[in-house]
């Protein structure tokens, strides 16, 4: 007996919205996180996410999809700060990962290096006004592109390319120093 249409459409978005929390639920956790600083408030933002994206009419579903969810996520993300007194510091404090990694895993002593390079990059990061912070987080760390992020911050896809490329020139000097520093 054939489907009604109704129910091919209803099981086509569960699909597309299972598959959405598949592809993007650590990335969203991982950005509430950098924003709030507290990785339960984080899960919970992130499952808001989630539910809205259940709850609207026509959900986002392609290229729209991804910046409408990190778009939501900051939302939340600020409101969460400013119902909790703390909108002083929006980035929160840095964090390496959130997700486990996985076996063929560096011998300790190697870990150990790239875990003492890998604090000093985050911490020029953290040094970074705010925006460049951002913009460079949700480039690298989230995997978005240029004009996700623009739809995402409300900059021009032009800014976000001029800014991500004036914080990695900063960057380059400021890792070039440190280690000319820790060299002699």
């Amino acid at each position: 007996m054939p489907r009604r249409p109704e129910a091919q459409e209803r099981t086509g978005r569960e699909a597309r919205i299972r598959s959405a929390l598949e592809r993007f639920e650590r990335p969203l956790v991982r950005f509430a996180h950098r924003l709030v600083g507290d990785g339960d408030a984080a899960r919970d933002i992130a499952q808001d996410c989630f539910l809205r994206l259940c709850q609207q009419a026509t959900p986002p579903d392609g290229d729209r999809l991804a910046p409408w969810l990190f778009t939501v996520c900051r939302n939340r993300a600020i409101d969460h700060l400013r119902k909790n007194g703390r909108m002083a510091n929006v980035n929160g404090t840095p964090i390496l990962d959130l997700e486990t990694s996985a076996s063929g895993a560096p011998t300790p002593a190697r870990a150990a290096a790239e875990g003492d390079e890998h604090a000093r990059v985050l911490a020029l990061v953290a040094d970074l006004p705010p925006r460049k912070q951002e913009l460079l987080r949700l480039k690298f760390q989230d995997g978005l592109s240029y004009r996700e992020i623009a739809e995402l911050t409300g900059l021009s896809v032009s800014n976000v390319g001029f800014t991500l490329h004036a914080a990695l020139k900063t960057l380059r000097a400021r890792v070039g120093r440190t280690a000319e520093r820790t060299s002699t």
